[in-house]
């Protein structure tokens, strides 16, 4: 398997698919860079390079104890394009993987970027403030963190339903989804995922605010985990020139319930 050790000597997994211009795959909590897949082999088979890494405590990278916040996410994201010497990159990411590019983007500039996408993002801001009172109680992030102390196994298993959107009515969703869902999510370490969700109660709005470069924002309107009221909509108004596309009655998991259509949209943004 492919590692990339960063400064603090935690490996990081990647995958590195396909040859041509360069697209980084930032996954969403608590998966790992599978949850891509669809994805990286479309893009991989239509002449791009495809490049994808499992965030620190998630899939086969190792579990540390420190660095479990955006700053260390994005660092190992910049030690992934600096190690593989990737230039002129389109950076991706779903979910909690959004507000990594975005810190990424914010702390280490878009020297090495020449597009971003953000889909089904964690941005700008989640957690309820005086500044954004329309976010998450701090309530909502602390039953996350309850439920993995008690029960992560259950947790993850009830938590596949909403991302997909199979409690809907008329919802597609196949067992096999669910099920990987729970399988990828229970590779993660608990204490790295407690980490994950506390990193989601920063405010990205001054990371967007950096974003010089074409982006493209992809969001279901059903989303159940990340409401596209207190994201997208928002986001697409701090980022300068931001394209965004909102899919009817689409899930948090769009990746996988509208693989098609998000591949087709990423194909066209990516030969804009």
């Amino acid at each position: 398997m492919s590692f990339i050790k960063t400064k603090d000597g935690t490996e990081i997994y990647y995958k590195d698919w396909g040859e041509g211009p360069v697209v980084t795959f930032s996954h969403g909590w608590p998966l790992n860079s599978d949850m891509w897949d669809g994805q990286m082999l479309f893009l991989a088979q239509h002449g791009f390079r495809a490049v994808a890494h499992d965030r620190r405590g998630h899939g086969r990278s190792s579990q540390p104890s420190s660095g479990n916040d955006m700053d260390g996410f994005a660092d190992d994201l910049a030690a992934v394009i600096e190690t593989l010497d990737l230039n002129d990159v389109t950076v991706v990411g779903h979910s909690t993987g959004g507000a990594e590019v975005a810190r990424y983007i914010g702390r280490h500039g878009t020297s090495r970027v020449a597009k971003a996408v953000l889909i089904s993002a964690a941005v700008p801001a989640l957690l309820q403030s005086d500044a954004n009172p329309e976010g998450l109680p701090i309530e909502a992030f602390d039953g996350i963190r309850a439920g993995l102390m008690a029960d992560r196994s259950q947790f993850y298993k009830d938590l596949a339903v909403q991302f997909y959107g199979a409690n809907r009515e008329g919802a597609e969703v196949s067992q096999g989804i669910l099920d990987q869902f729970w399988m990828w999510s229970m590779q993660s370490g608990l204490k790295n995922s407690v980490g994950s969700v506390t990193s989601l109660e920063t405010d990205f709005t001054e990371d967007l605010e950096s974003f010089d470069v074409p982006t493209l924002l992809l969001h279901g309107e059903d989303d159940q985990v990340v409401p596209v009221g207190i994201s997208t909509m928002k986001s697409a108004g701090i980022i300068k020139d931001a394209k965004d596309i909102i899919y009817p009655g689409a899930p948090h998991g769009i990746t996988a319930t509208h693989q098609d259509e998000i591949n087709s949209e990423l194909l066209r943004f990516l030969e804009s």
